[in-house]
């Protein structure tokens, strides 16, 4: 009996090392399936469009519920279906000469991902835009399947209040702030 005994606490460690392995992720975002949408409100109309996402890797572990790694976006990527305003956004607004990517570094995380299926967390980090570090809170739905996982989140950027110019002219006025659906794909794989 004792036998069996050392064996089980000698073999133990063996066997769950796989369980705790299997909580440290990393999760390797594919740029061309991931996009960054954001919508501006004006007083006579609604401009949509998108940004290309650059990169981003992020290293997370369930149980300890630490998070690190980045969050690429392409500055100059923005496209509203209309070249003069897109070349005055990248011009006027972001600048993107001096400031080429836009970027969020998570720094935290609240409430469980599941190790399959739909959870809800919330991410703490620093978006980065127009080189200025911003704290931000963003609220997002994970979902994991197998070695895929794709993560949704809708924010709010007030980027006349974090220094980027106003946009308005005249009689064409523009909201202070832009909404963002960010829609991040890509694959899993275990961390060292």
């Amino acid at each position: 009996m004792k036998t069996i005994a050392r064996l089980l606490v000698i073999s133990l460690p063996f066997l769950l090392a796989p369980i705790a392995f299997a909580q440290h992720q990393t999760f390797t975002v594919n740029p061309d399936s991931s996009q960054v949408a954001f919508a501006l409100l004006g007083n006579t109309h609604q401009v949509h469009g998108t940004f290309h996402v650059q990169s981003g890797t992020i290293d997370f572990d369930r149980t300890a519920q630490s998070i690190s790694g980045s969050l690429v976006v392409a500055a100059g990527s923005g496209d509203s279906g209309d070249q003069g305003r897109d070349k005055k956004m990248n011009t006027d607004v972001l600048d993107v000469a001096h400031f080429a990517e836009v970027s969020f570094v998570p720094k935290t995380f609240q409430r469980t991902i599941a190790a399959s299926g739909d959870s809800t967390i919330q991410v703490t980090g620093v978006f980065t835009l127009h080189g200025t570090p911003h704290d931000l809170t963003v609220p997002m739905q994970i979902h994991i399947d197998g070695a895929s996982l794709t993560a949704k989140a809708h924010f709010t950027v007030p980027y006349v209040q974090w220094g980027l110019k106003d946009p308005s002219v005249f009689i064409l006025k523009v909201a202070k702030e832009v909404d963002i659906d960010l829609t991040l794909v890509g694959r899993l794989s275990l961390s060292n």
